[in-house]
């Protein structure tokens, strides 16, 4: 039966309930509804999307846009949330409010409901590196991935950029092997990525003319420690994956199967326009029960746990210079000291990792020196482990050509004076000692420190920024412009 609009309907039972003659009545009710109908076809009402079970086909869609038949359970949450990859927009919030506006809804989408899906663009998004030099003065903070992805995260990046800020690192691959992308690989772990499109993220923060850092959690991989255990480290005593502390956590570094993933999903973070990658965890594990864990490299006796880092290193060197992108290494900040036992558990022999890379990226958290140079609480001595960390980097890194950009604590861990001036004074011995930039790294990404901090010291950039060119005199004339809880540092070594 033909559905008229309200007005009709009700112009049609008034003519049935009038006192006319049943045939006069019949004969105006046929004329009437032939004209009624015949008027709808010339002058069609207005849709009424709320009252019609099957809504009436949407416009056609412009370059820039999809049609979308909406199918059971469907919202335009989950249509943004589809979409995004191929929107210009960045967020699904952004897409979810878009399509509502461009469809002129305000409810539920029904299944079988034909929706506009606005704001697409060509695909694939290519964005290259810019091809930043490795001795550029870098300023950056650390995202997660969870981070990175969101509405919130965006917030952060722009509010950092315009503080003075001019980079951020953000998870890939973290340490329990999540990936923030999606990357075709029998390794990679199967979920929704949070970074829909790493070419867009890309191209947006350098929109902001940020300097993209792309974070790889290396050989700690909980992932394939736990679902492709013949990749894990193994215990010799039973044969199983082995255990750190109680934990199942480690791949084998010296497996050339779980270098061989990592390696390419690096090539393919480069190849998605980041101006640098950046290896974390590129170390074999440090604690549990050393003589217990084995590794695919012992089968011969020559080889130490520094030949095979060094080697998987010079090997992505190689194979990631062609993409204009740079390479950093995270490494212990302790590794400075580069005790025997250190480096016999890790691997992280600096001097050799310092030639194949372009950035050294210690971690050199106060907070994390326990019980060394006789402090109870080093968190609370940020000038002494900056500037005797730096130091030995610099000495140890001695001719190699590699920038050295620390990570700096911006947390409170352990740490009674963490404020404003901490960050300040962290940022300053850095420079002071060599070091050219810096990231500060916070696990839950809360910056309220380093933000009330920055505006001091981009009025005073070039005390806090760039390269460093004290001499001793100046240096101890800075030394006494910080807090007096920060004073107190070791000797400016003449390298």
């Amino acid at each position: 039966m033909m559905r008229l609009p309200p007005i009709q309907v009700f112009a049609r039972m008034s003519l049935l309930r009038s006192p006319r003659s049943a045939p006069l009545r019949l004969i105006t009710f046929l004329v009437s509804t032939l004209l009624i109908a015949s008027c709808g076809v010339q002058k069609p009402a207005p849709a009424d999307t709320h009252a019609r079970p099957v809504a009436a086909a949407a416009p056609a869609p412009a370059p820039t846009e999809a049609t979308y038949v909406a199918k059971a359970l469907d919202s335009t949450t989950s249509v943004a949330r589809k979409f995004l990859p191929q929107s210009s927009l960045m967020t699904v919030a952004d897409l979810d409010r878009a399509i509502r506006e461009r469809n002129g809804v305000k409810g539920n989408l029904r299944a079988g409901q034909e929706i506009i899906v606005p704001a697409l663009e060509p695909q694939p998004v290519v964005a290259k590196p810019r091809g930043t030099p490795k001795d550029a003065d870098i300023r950056a903070i650390y995202l997660t991935a969870n981070t990175a992805g969101s509405l919130h995260g965006l917030q952060l990046v722009r509010r950092w950029r315009e503080a003075g800020g001019n980079a951020v690192v953000f998870d890939i691959k973290d340490s329990d092997g999540t990936l923030s992308i999606a990357f075709d690989h029998p390794l990679a772990p199967k979920r929704r990525p949070l970074i829909a499109n790493l070419p867009k993220y890309v191209r947006y923060l350098h929109s902001l003319d940020m300097h993209v850092i792309a974070r790889i959690a290396l050989f700690r991989d909980d992932h394939i420690a736990q679902n492709h255990s013949r990749l894990a480290v193994r215990s010799r005593a039973t044969g199983e994956p082995w255990m750190e502390n109680g934990k199942q956590v480690w791949a084998d570094p010296s497996n050339k199967e779980v270098q061989d993933y990592n390696l390419a999903l690096a090539k393919f973070v480069a190849a998605s326009g980041v101006d640098e990658v950046q290896f974390d965890y590129v170390r074999f594990p440090a604690e549990g029960n050393q003589p217990d864990a084995k590794f695919a490299f012992q089968s011969d006796p020559q080889l130490r746990r520094s030949d095979v880092i060094n080697a998987f290193l010079a090997r992505a060197q190689r194979e990631l210079r062609p993409s204009d992108t740079l390479l950093s290494l995270d490494v212990f900040g302790v590794m400075a000291w580069q005790r025997s036992v250190d480096l016999a558990h890790t691997g992280q022999d600096i001097a050799q990792m310092a030639k194949h890379c372009d950035v050294l990226a210690p971690m050199i958290y106060p907070s994390h020196f326990f019980g060394m140079d006789g402090h109870e609480l080093p968190g609370d001595a940020p000038a002494h482990f900056i500037a005797t960390s730096m130091d030995r980097f610099r000495k140890i890194t001695a001719g190699s050509g590699v920038v050295i950009r620390p990570w700096l604590q911006a947390f409170g861990w352990k740490t009674r004076t963490y404020s404003p001036d901490y960050i300040k004074t962290q940022v300053l011995v850095a420079k002071q000692r060599g070091g050219l930039g810096f990231m500060l790294w916070n696990a839950r990404n809360d910056y309220s420190k380093p933000f009330a901090a920055m505006p001091a010291m981009t009025a005073d950039a070039d005390r806090y920024f760039g390269k460093a060119g004290a001499t001793p005199s100046q240096h101890l004339a800075e030394v006494q412009k910080l807090p007096a809880a920060s004073r107190k540092l070791p000797a400016l070594p003449l390298l």
